[in-house]
């Protein structure tokens, strides 16, 4: 398989043919994952550490999961009792890790870049959970792997991407990827949630969700982030819902075979319409969920493999 990353930073640095690899291989992670037993080996001897910094459920959940069914020994690192809180600095905290010989470094952190800074400082490989408002990438590769399953493929596609897109790092990995497989992307949202200089990434922008959700292939919902705001983005989150929140009226715009996503957590009567949301016929939320498991284990599988390749080739002095 093709994948020469050493990290996991981002989509930004990677080639449509890793991109390819990481899918390929989350395939067949998934038909170990409803196995009754669901155990491999591809992380055996191999130690991962997951270092949230900001809370979080299904993605922590998913690469705890990813990593004991690899076979590794896996720690969750509470930052809320951490010497972080006591005011050592990021890079002191990367040096302790290191000192400590991980293999893999699980990441999620407030700050945009965090994640590269820690990287550079670190001798294992690191993985982005996410970093402020820069990228989510197993999340992209998860929705990708989510859309070729439920669509057949993951080229030529229109997707809509909807909602809060100036404060979406999930936005952000996605808008990328779905470039760099050739497909129309429309980004959906209120001008005061549209970042400025986005049309730069060769996407359609709209202020309407009728307008910009017809004859979509795929709809993606994203979350009100709250938490990121520090000023009077929307009038109110019911005069949000009814211009922008995704009920079945608006999905009718779309075409009949559109599937309705959304990385989660969800604002039910925000963003999206509850009903929609548990629609099996439509909604693939919870495949996401699924595929994210898989993901990440090919992802620390792929990156395990260059780990012991380098390491290998160190050894023998090439």
């Amino acid at each position: 398989m093709t994948f020469r990353a050493r990290h996991l930073l981002g989509i930004e640095h990677l080639e449509p043919e890793e991109i390819r690899a990481v899918l390929d291989l989350a395939e067949t992670y998934v038909d170990l994952n409803r196995r009754t037993v669901k155990s491999g080996d591809a992380l055996q001897g191999l130690t991962q550490i997951n270092m949230f910094f900001e809370a979080s459920t299904r993605t922590q959940a998913s690469f705890e999961l990813a990593g004991k069914r690899l076979g590794a020994d896996v720690m969750n690192m509470s930052v809320a009792q951490s010497s972080v809180k006591k005011g050592e600095t990021l890079i002191d905290t990367a040096l302790t890790l290191n000192a400590m010989h991980p293999d893999l470094l699980v990441v999620r952190h407030p700050s945009s870049g965090a994640v590269n800074l820690l990287a550079s400082k670190v001798n294992c490989a690191v993985l982005n959970a996410g970093d402020g408002r820069h990228e989510h990438p197993t999340q992209a590769l998860l929705d990708a792997l989510t859309i070729r399953r439920a669509k057949g493929r993951i080229q030529r596609l229109t997707v809509a991407i909807c909602g809060d897109i100036a404060h979406s790092r999930v936005a952000r990995s996605n808008l990328i990827l779905l470039g760099k497989m050739e497909n129309r992307v429309r980004l959906i949202a209120p001008p005061t949630l549209m970042p400025s200089g986005v049309a730069d990434f060769g996407c359609e922008l709209y202020d309407d969700m009728r307008e910009g959700l017809k004859d979509a292939d795929v709809v993606m919902m994203l979350r009100l982030q709250k938490e990121r705001m520090d000023g009077g983005f929307i009038p109110s989150e019911r005069e949000y819902y009814h211009r922008f929140g995704l009920d079945a009226e608006k999905l009718s715009f779309a075409k009949e075979d559109a599937i309705v996503m959304h990385p989660g957590p969800m604002n039910r009567g925000v963003e999206i319409d509850g009903d929609l949301a548990d629609d099996i016929n439509r909604s693939v939320i919870q495949e996401q969920v699924e595929m994210g498991v898989a993901v990440r284990m090919a992802c620390m599988d792929l990156l395990a493999r260059n780990l012991r390749a380098e390491r290998g080739a160190r050894a023998v002095g090439v």
